[in-house]
């Protein structure tokens, strides 16, 4: 159990410090754009976009890890034990769909809680980044 607690403490350690510091770079990079300012918003979007995306796979590469090698519990239902239904099943819960076709047992379980509950802390945390964004291009319109 220490080491999954291990292990699952560095890998939201990690999405966190990753999305800090994408969020950080489109602060930097966006206002300096010489765009339109709703291409830059365009732009900000799909930079949250690839954050989050980056981070599901973080999430969905350790699933693989741990169903497959050590004793950390296994995931059932319709799955192959591929990374790919580690990554779809990932995507399921950073974004809290939880379609429920992939079920987790063990400690595969707590890391997927800890997953849906850092998912959606920096889906919103991306939010309001673009939200911040978006109200200081349309004050610089005015």
């Amino acid at each position: 159990m220490l080491s999954a607690f291990i292990i699952i403490t560095l890998l939201v350690s990690a999405a966190v410090v990753l999305h800090y510091e994408i969020l950080r770079l489109l602060s930097v990079i966006i206002p300096k754009l010489k765009i339109k300012h709703r291409l830059r918003v365009i732009i900000g979007v799909f930079g949250t976009i690839c954050a989050h995306v980056t981070e599901v796979w973080m999430f969905g590469i350790a699933f693989y890890l741990m169903n497959k090698y050590g004793d950390f519990g296994y995931l059932a239902g319709n799955f192959d034990g591929s990374l790919i239904d580690c990554v779809y099943f990932s995507f399921m819960n950073y974004t809290t769909v939880g379609y429920g076709d992939i079920v987790p047992f063990g400690q595969l379980r707590f890391l997927s809680g800890l997953e849906a509950i850092t998912g959606l802390s920096l889906i919103t945390w991306s939010a309001s980044f673009m939200f911040m964004e978006m109200t200081q291009f349309w004050e610089d319109d005015k």
